[in-house]
């Protein structure tokens, strides 16, 4: 079962209230039927869709439903089932249209159970233990797409709205928005589960983030050990060593002694052995000392 499936399994074993419940069959509808030759025909592969649509039409519109299954077994083994509806179809034309137009002026909770309504028909989610948080719809008309984005934004959901070769995708990548929609919809379970994933995920990005901070602080000091001790060398070639004064000609005789130790290493070790404290400012003050004098020493030659 894919993460999708699970959410969409989960919605539709809640009860809405009557009005939201009509609004979302309406927009599924809308987006997933077809009338022709007096009937309307819905098509899915969600047996819990199957099951959800079923139940909403004869709730709202007492009508008779014809229901067949159909076994696909072409490379994977499937069911497709599919709904036939002959009656009252001018009524539910008339509520279509009449939720299509009047959403975007809808309660919160309406525009809600809009959005239930479309991802039950054309929305996916990707699981969130793969690279990327995606949730997206599938629309074939610019109008429509562009009603849903409004709807989201409306949300303050950060939408976007992309054209595909024969339809259009609205999507969002933000996990925190991807979070709110699952919570918006009801579904605890694949919301606990996606949470989960998430503080995870966030938890293993702030460590490796953290250990390339740690790393890149190994190579600096590194480097700048590495240059300390070619100045020192530079010094000591050039007989420059007695300009220096005495504190800083032992912070060099244990440099040279310990010529990877970080500054702070350095400073605990003069201050044990020589029982004078010094700290790692204090490190730093006299290797500045020694930078200064091979720079002046270089820029006169």
């Amino acid at each position: 079962m894919t993460y999708t499936t699970q959410i969409k399994d989960e919605i539709t074993k809640i009860n809405d209230n009557s009005s939201e419940e009509l609004t979302s069959l309406c927009v599924y509808l809308r987006f997933n039927s077809t009338i022709a030759d007096d009937k309307l025909t819905i098509f899915t592969e969600n047996a819990s869709v199957a099951r959800w649509i079923f139940r909403c039409l004869k709730s709202h519109y007492n009508i008779n439903i014809n229901l067949t299954i159909r076994t696909i077994k072409r490379f994977k083994k499937k069911n497709i089932y599919i709904l036939e509806v002959k009656e009252r179809l001018e009524f539910i034309q008339s509520d279509i249209n009449n939720i299509m137009n009047n959403t975007l002026e809808s309660s919160i909770e309406e525009k809600i159970a809009f959005l239930k309504g479309m991802f039950l028909s054309c929305g996916s989610i990707n699981d969130p233990k793969k690279n990327q948080y995606h949730l997206e719809f599938l629309i074939k008309d610019k109008v429509d797409a562009e009603l849903v984005n409004k709807i989201l934004l409306s949300l303050d959901f950060n939408s976007k709205v992309i054209k595909r070769e024969r339809e259009y995708m609205v999507y969002i990548k933000s996990s925190e928005n991807i979070s709110d929609f699952i919570n918006y919809l009801g579904a605890v379970n694949a919301l606990f589960y996606f949470e989960d994933i998430r503080i995870y995920k966030d938890h293993k990005n702030m460590v490796n983030r953290l250990n390339n901070c740690e790393q890149a602080n190994v190579e600096k000091s590194m480097k700048t050990s590495k240059m300390v001790v070619e100045n020192i060398k530079y010094l000591e070639d050039n007989d420059l060593i007695n300009l220096l004064d005495d504190r800083t000609k032992v912070i060099i005789e244990y440099k040279k002694k310990y010529p990877e130790t970080s500054l702070n290493e350095l400073a605990n070790i003069v201050s044990v052995e020589t029982d004078k404290p010094i700290t790692k400012s204090g490190i730093n003050h006299h290797i500045r000392k020694i930078n200064e004098l091979v720079r002046r020493h270089q820029s006169k030659y």
